[in-house]
């Protein structure tokens, strides 16, 4: 079948993660079976070489340039939400929308060019018009609820701007129950949103495909490196990340320092922020921006943490320390998806939110190599028997495929 999959975000390289990572390793997989044309927006980070790659994976790549973001000052601000309460599309969304990519789409659909069309993250879903789901199968790969993750930081007072959250809450929750019925199916990564969307739409066909790990690029390692080291791993410039990074080494770091004092705590991520860089400045910790090889890092680490409080959807982080065989320690929001700890399931990470919680989970590591060692491989195994994209890769392929709308 001929698939239009749209992705603002350009997915290469994978080793990117989030959207770039899922939409490239979805997109490898079905190319095997189908002709792709994709269509995405190139930032000004996006090299000759990446996009010749890119070409490799796909019958046709459509590429526009991506709108350069600017500072908003307040008149724009308040101008952008009037619209948002008035036309129900976020200004995230509005703001990476082209006229001249949804002419190319309207052409597409009229001369019949597609059989499917696949929006690979909600905010493309804005070149989506309701009454193509009734002639053409239309498909939103949401990666994680905007409306809970917007609920969730206000309730874990997490968020930047209460004020602006609280308004925008209702919008956003109008916002997605009108999106997702827009579309003949709706994919999710994990249960928790797939329970959101059919309160949302009853009726809607929805199915749940995790996110997964290339385990060529994270292999197990050799060896338990044994010491006092923590790792975190994530874009630094991210709030959901930011946050995590912050709390725990203002909070928890400091505390397992006087029982461990040689403890290290090393933030691996791109464009690490301001707030993360002043972290550096603390006792035993490392800021290292972005790295050649996360698995490397992975590997030298006693322990990966995994400290978020809000954010929702399945995270790489977890799939990926987890297949490298580093024992995980992570909060409710880093194991969302996952069955890593319930009582008839073999024990594959512990589970912490609050800081005494980190300390005891960590401690018990620091000091049971048995438990790490049962921890990394148990991990090892969980990833291999569920989260490889060939396994997730097959379930994308067995949607697309079947040929009801």
């Amino acid at each position: 079948m001929n698939i239009l999959m749209i992705c603002a975000t350009f997915p290469y390289p994978p080793s990117r993660g989030g959207t770039q990572g899922r939409t490239f390793n979805l997109l490898k997989k079905i190319t095997e079976n189908h002709q792709i044309t994709l269509i995405t927006l190139r930032s000004e980070d996006v090299t000759e070489a990446e996009i010749e790659q890119l070409k490799n994976y796909v019958t046709d790549l459509i590429i526009f340039p991506r709108p350069t973001e600017e500072k908003t000052k307040i008149l724009e601000k308040i101008k952008r939400f009037s619209q948002f309460f008035i036309e129900g599309t976020p200004p995230n969304v509005r703001y990476l929308y082209l006229p001249e990519i949804q002419q190319w789409i309207d052409e597409a659909v009229v001369n019949k060019k597609f059989d499917i069309i696949t929006c690979e993250h909600s905010v493309n879903e804005i070149y989506i018009r309701p009454q193509w789901k009734q002639k053409i199968k239309t498909v939103i790969n949401i990666h994680s609820s905007v409306y809970k993750t917007c609920l969730n930081q206000l309730e874990t007072d997490t968020s930047d701007s209460e004020f602006r959250d609280r308004l925008y809450l209702p919008l956003l929750r109008r916002y997605e129950q009108r999106t997702i019925s827009k579309f003949s199916h709706v994919v999710v990564t994990t249960d928790e949103d797939e329970q959101q969307m059919r309160e949302f739409a009853p009726q809607a066909n929805i199915t749940l495909i995790a996110n997964g790990v290339d385990l060529e690029t994270f292999p197990y390692r050799s060896h338990d490196p044994g010491g006092h080291n923590l790792i975190f791993v994530g874009g630094l410039d991210y709030f959901v990340n930011i946050d995590g990074a912050v709390f725990f080494s203002q909070k928890v770091l400091p505390l397992l320092q006087e029982k461990y004092s040689d403890t290290t705590l090393t933030l691996v991520g791109s464009k690490p922020s301001p707030e993360v860089q002043e972290l550096a400045k603390l006792p035993g910790i490392t800021v290292t921006g972005r790295v050649p090889s996360v698995v490397d890092y992975l590997h030298q680490a006693t322990v990966a943490v995994i400290p978020l409080r809000t954010g929702f959807g399945m995270k790489f982080k977890t799939l990926e320390a987890m297949a490298a065989g580093v024992p995980v320690v992570a909060s409710d929001r880093g194991l969302e998806g996952m069955e890593t700890d319930g009582k008839n399931e073999p024990l594959r990470a512990l589970r912490a939110n609050t800081i005494d919680e980190y300390i005891k989970a960590i401690s018990r590591l620091f000091e049971d190599q048995q438990l790490r060692e049962e921890l990394s491989k148990n991990g090892r195994q969980f990833i291999k028997e569920n989260y490889t994209w060939e396994y997730l890769g097959n379930q994308y392929n067995q949607l697309l495929s079947e040929n009801k709308l």
